[in-house]
């Protein structure tokens, strides 16, 4: 049975949809890039949002992300999660493979398995700290609003539909932490993401992953 002190959320973590960086295969950290025409018709053509009917929406600053949440989630309350922004990739930003083959700055990251900072920019550490940050700062704004549902029912544990549209590295570093498997496998592509459930009891987060979109 369900302690009646626990919240159950449904979660849905998406990442946003595609810029003209993206079609390009660079590195699209801290440019702040809109979605490309390509990009906006992706979203309106996502069939699994209209099975999804979050209370809130938690988002990355980037304009990316809160342009796509917009056109995925009408009229839906938006949360801007400052720690969600995608990783700091430094010199790499804006460049894509073809650009870098041979740097041997970019090789010696790729010898290291992903793991030491881009140079100027941030490590893979680096990131996923200040992303669970951000975690548990949203989940002390969905608890709160959480608490007063169960004020309503007498104490009993709430429940809610949340989205988070974020980016591909949030999502890869969110789910390595708090899920099973490695970083690299949860790679997404634009406009698909991942259906989660937490449940919440205190300060604890049991995070679940149940499927992709």
């Amino acid at each position: 049975m369900r302690n009646r002190t626990e919240n159950q959320i449904d979660f849905y973590i998406i990442r946003h949809g595609m810029t003209p960086a993206n079609e390009e295969h660079r590195y699209l950290g801290r440019t702040d890039e809109s979605l490309s025409q390509q990009g906006i018709r992706q979203l309106r053509a996502a069939v699994w949002s209209t099975l999804v009917s979050p209370e809130f929406v938690l988002v990355s600053p980037m304009r990316r992300c809160r342009e796509s949440a917009k056109l995925l989630f009408v009229n839906v309350p938006m949360l801007v999660i400052p720690e969600w922004r995608e990783m700091d990739f430094g010199e790499f930003e804006g460049k894509n493979y073809e650009e870098l083959n041979g740097n041997p700055r970019y090789q010696s990251w790729i010898d290291s398995g992903g793991r030491t900072a881009f140079p100027g920019g941030e490590s893979r550490d680096e990131f996923a700290e200040r992303v669970v940050a951000g975690m548990e700062k949203a989940v002390g704004y969905l608890h709160n609003q959480l608490e007063q549902k169960a004020c309503a029912r007498c104490g009993a544990g709430g429940s809610m539909c949340v989205a988070a549209v974020v980016h591909g590295g949030t999502i890869m570093a969110l789910l390595d932490h708090y899920g099973e498997g490695d970083y690299y496998d949860y790679q997404v592509a634009n406009g698909k993401g991942f259906r989660c459930h937490l449940t919440l009891g205190g300060k604890e987060i049991q995070f679940r992953i149940v499927g992709k979109l």
